[in-house]
């Protein structure tokens, strides 16, 4: 009697195995490349844009959407999306200004943790009901938006005692902003925890080829969840760092930075398609979407562009980024 034969995924598990491309690599490159490209166009447009006051508020205006971007990218690395980032960044904002009152200095770890828990609630979702995180994550965005307009009347909720939150504007030796330092040291954790442990193995495996990460033993659903559930809580600290910055929470406070971090984890060379990336790409990425929020104005392009900008930035670097031998059909 003949045995049976189990066809395994031979290419799959060769991208999971081998070495970045060629154009893997180029593509590394392409974050720094672009932001001193850039930063050299607009010392060349306004030169006193290179100076210690403007590098100074460039950075600290970075800060919120270098924390969204890097949580978001451990969702992109394992082949997923998270839509509802700024949202609950948003809603995150209220809570602050809410629970503020009652748990004073606690509230900013109170924040956190009720942003990770809810982005948990999400990835557990995605790999238990098996909906597309797509979709999980654009419920989500609705969701989070209705209900931060719903418990703060629609409107903006002051905040009265700024103690809690005068930590993130002090200034590093008196130059550089703290909520950026807070935002690098986000970032150097995060990479620390991957490169130190098989985390960095199992995202990139599960991004790589699902399948094949099942059959490699890799906790697939536990990878996702945990990924969900960092990115949410990179959106609780964002809030904390608007609300520090505004003096209030709002239902609508984070929702312009969909767009910019989607485009900073893709312009920070992160393959859309999952399993090629990195956190510090995405700080970079952050920082070149940044200088354009602030560079635009500078050299006399209206802010009504800037959704068109964003718009093209990200269809050309999913374009470049994209590895297409995992999509042999377009939909």
């Amino acid at each position: 009697m003949s045995t049976p034969v189990i066809a395994k995924p031979v290419a799959d598990a060769a991208a999971v195995k081998g070495g970045a491309t060629v154009g893997q690599r180029l593509t590394s490159f392409m974050p720094v490349i672009a932001l001193v490209t850039l930063l050299a166009a607009l010392t060349i447009a306004d030169p006193d844009f290179l100076t210690q006051r403007s590098l100074t508020a460039a950075v600290r205006t970075s800060a919120p959407l270098v924390v969204l971007a890097a949580g978001a990218t451990l969702v992109v690395l394992c082949g997923g999306i998270d839509l509802s980032i700024a949202a609950l960044c948003s809603l995150s904002t209220v809570f602050f200004a809410m629970w503020l009152p009652d748990l004073g200095g606690l509230t900013t770890l109170a924040v956190i943790a009720a942003a990770g828990a809810i982005g948990a609630v999400q990835g557990l979702a995605h790999v238990t009901l098996r909906i597309p995180s797509f979709i999980v994550t654009l419920g989500g965005m609705s969701i989070f938006s209705a209900v931060a307009l719903v418990i703060s009347d629609a409107g903006p909720i002051r905040i009265v005692d700024r103690d809690a939150t005068k930590w993130l504007t002090l200034y590093v030796g008196g130059y550089l902003p703290m909520a950026f330092v807070v935002a690098v040291i986000v970032v150097a954790v995060v990479a620390l925890v991957l490169k130190l442990t098989p985390l960095h193995s199992y995202i990139t495996a599960t991004g790589y080829s699902e399948s094949a990460a099942r059959l490699a033993g890799t906790p697939v659903d536990l990878v996702k969840v945990g990924a969900f559930t960092v990115s949410g809580a990179c959106a609780g600290l964002a809030a904390v760092m608007l609300v520090s910055r505004n003096f209030s929470g709002s239902p609508t406070m984070a929702d312009n930075l969909l767009l910019p971090a989607v485009a900073a984890i893709v312009v920070g060379g992160t393959a859309i398609t999952g399993g090629h990336g990195s956190i510090w790409r995405s700080l970079v990425g952050a920082l070149v979407i940044t200088l354009l929020r602030v560079g635009l104005p500078i050299v006399g392009v209206p802010s009504a562009w800037e959704q068109i900008l964003y718009g093209a930035i990200i269809v050309v670097a999913v374009a470049l980024t994209l590895d297409r031998s995992k999509v042999l059909i377009i939909k």
